[in-house]
């Protein structure tokens, strides 16, 4: 149980970040903007279909990430992710009523508000994606194509604002989004009683990577209790089963299971416990328990370093040029803050989590990256300045609910 003197510096560190984020904007560079141009997005492209050449397109960019990361203004301009809105939205409704202060209702309602503005367009449902071209291994993603590893996000921020005011139009574009979960994702058969869900909408999408469809399993599990809706959830189990399913015999989890993402990562293996906790915590799912185990187990002893810090990688895909990621630390605050007290090993590993301070700068955000030399101290929104202050809400809520019923919303 983290101690009443840790929950005070997480509160002293989130109201340093708020000031700094009100100073700041909602707008910033992203650890993509170096390949979100066309001519970045060609480099990348050629990395991936001619590798030879495709380094030395890419070598600049490469250079410029991990010695002179402030250089993607070169590249690119600032953005506003739905992602991050999606996460700003859910810190500031969880600050508010950890500490009372209708100001932060407030901005949590501004964010949710710009998500209605924002919403992918050509789409029946609500739904989101990124804000640029997506260059990856099995070709370029368009700009607002919606991800099923973004929607859930909004769906959570709008319900956490829901829970506060009860207005009627959050829940009822909750309905739409999953909708668009339900309706808009193909699914690829993997098993009898299990399918891996498309990361994109269409036949046409990325099928089987496993956040994807723990994702989705964890959406349509949430709004078949919301809705009362069965269609839902019977989706939404054969998500979860291909998950279950996907889970190596050490406990971890490949990025995907179709021979080209068999690496395991410090924050994607977050995004898969985190789901099968919040639908454990729905469900009572044994199966569910069954793999949180197996997969803490793995999660303690492999993406830690010698210091018991989250590092990125146990198994790599590439070389890389940073030794740790904001985003573990964010993802790691979540997953052990959903599971606090039932494994040792992991509320020891919260406790080592929530000590920022050589993460958290002193105008009040936090560095990005720290990299094989120094640090990138670019603030960016998506990575992972907001699911960091979303992490350390979602603590300061759940140590002021601790013991009553508010504190049972696991997302």
């Amino acid at each position: 149980m983290v101690e009443a003197v840790e929950v005070e510096k997480a509160k002293t560190a989130v109201l340093q970040f708020v000031e700094w984020l009100d100073g700041f904007g909602e707008t910033s560079y992203d650890h993509q903007s170096f390949f979100a141009s066309d001519l970045g997005r060609r480099a990348k492209a050629m990395y991936y279909t001619r590798p030879l050449l495709g380094k030395l397109a890419v070598a600049p960019m490469i250079f410029c990430e991990a010695f002179v990361p402030s250089a993607r203004k070169l590249f690119w301009k600032p953005q506003r992710f739905p992602i991050a809105d999606a996460h700003y939205a859910m810190g500031f409704a969880f600050l508010s009523q950890a500490i009372g202060e209708e100001q932060y209702y407030r901005r949590a309602v501004h964010f949710i508000e710009v998500l209605k503005e924002t919403r992918s367009q050509g789409y029946e449902h609500y739904c989101w994606g990124y804000p640029f071209n997506w260059e990856t291994k099995r070709g370029m993603l368009q700009e607002g194509l919606p991800f099923i590893t973004t929607v859930p996000y909004v769906y959570e921020a709008f319900r956490e604002v829901y829970l506060i005011d009860g207005k009627q139009e959050w829940r009822e574009i909750m309905r739409s989004i999953a909708q668009h979960g339900f309706l808009d994702y193909h699914d690829f058969e993997t098993s009898a009683n299990a399918s891996s869900c498309s990361y994109n909408p269409g036949p046409g999408g990325l099928g089987g990577v496993v956040n994807a469809s723990a994702y989705r399993a964890f959406l349509l599990t949430r709004a078949s209790v919301d809705f009362s809706d069965e269609d839902y959830r019977k989706v939404a189990d054969r998500n979860l089963n291909f998950v279950l399913q996907s889970q190596n015999a050490d406990g971890s989890w490949y990025y995907s299971v179709d021979g080209k993402g068999e690496f395991v990562d410090h924050f994607h293996t977050c995004f898969v416990l985190k789901a099968l906790a919040k639908i454990e915590a729905l469900t009572g799912n044994p199966e569910c328990t069954k793999a949180i185990g197996r997969g803490v187990e793995y999660y303690v002893r492999n993406l830690f370093d010698e210091r018991g810090l989250p590092k990125p990688f146990s198994r790599r895909p590439r070389t890389t040029v940073y030794r740790r990621e904001l985003y573990d630390y964010a993802e790691c605050i979540n997953v052990a803050v959903l599971l606090e007290g039932r494994f040792p090993a992991l509320d020891e590993v919260l406790l080592r989590a929530i000590n920022l301070k050589e993460w958290q700068k002193s105008d009040g955000s936090f560095r990005s990256r720290q990299l094989l030399l120094g640090w990138d101290n670019t603030p960016m929104h998506r990575w992972a300045q907001a699911q960091l202050f979303r992490s350390l809400c979602f603590l300061l809520f759940k140590s002021t609910h601790r013991g009553h019923s508010a504190s049972l919303r696991q997302d």
